[in-house]
């Protein structure tokens, strides 16, 4: 590091520019002005210049990234109704009823009734979902049967072992 000013002379900076505006690669420039000098050396001098990159990279367009891109809607079950050519002003009541979006419910999962049980009440077998506050006397785990191999009882199972699609659909 001691010789870091070294690297940049007034002849490389200006060979820099002259490569960078042609468009060639941080990588192909730091090849081109030789030793000392690496690929994020040559971005990061290119960026504190202010240089544009070339015609050649300009002229690019980005690829979309597979993780960015938009679920696509799913396809209509039934084709939109047709509307009225000429629309009519209506009042408040005479609004017709909007109908709710039906959404998909979970299978819901009989919760066992169970009272809870304290830490010190807690058993091998038993789930360990947290219930309530754990800064209040108040706080319990669920304390019902547990899944062999699993700290939770089927219900509680069911919420925190959730597949990636569906908790990818519910974060949206």
């Amino acid at each position: 590091m001691a010789n870091a000013r070294l690297t940049w002379t007034e002849e490389r900076i200006e060979r820099l520019k002259e490569l960078w505006g042609e468009g060639l690669s941080g990588s192909q420039i730091a090849a081109e002005l030789g030793e000392g000098v690496s690929r994020n050396a040559v971005i990061s001098k290119a960026h504190r210049l202010g240089l544009s990159h070339g015609s050649s990279k300009v002229a690019s367009t980005p690829h979309p990234n597979k993780a960015n891109r938009l679920p696509e809607p799913p396809a209509p079950a039934e084709p939109p109704a047709q509307q009225d050519p000429a629309p009519v002003s209506r009042t408040a009541s005479q609004q017709p009823a909007r109908q709710p979006e039906v959404t998909a419910v979970p299978v819901e999962v009989v919760v066992p009734p169970s009272e809870g049980v304290t830490i010190m009440e807690l058993r091998e077998f038993m789930c360990r979902w947290p219930l309530g506050d754990p800064t209040t006397p108040a706080f319990r785990f669920c304390g019902a049967r547990a899944n062999t191999g699993l700290p939770y009882c089927p219900h509680h199972a069911q919420i925190a072992y959730q597949p990636a699609a569906e908790r990818k659909r519910l974060r949206a």
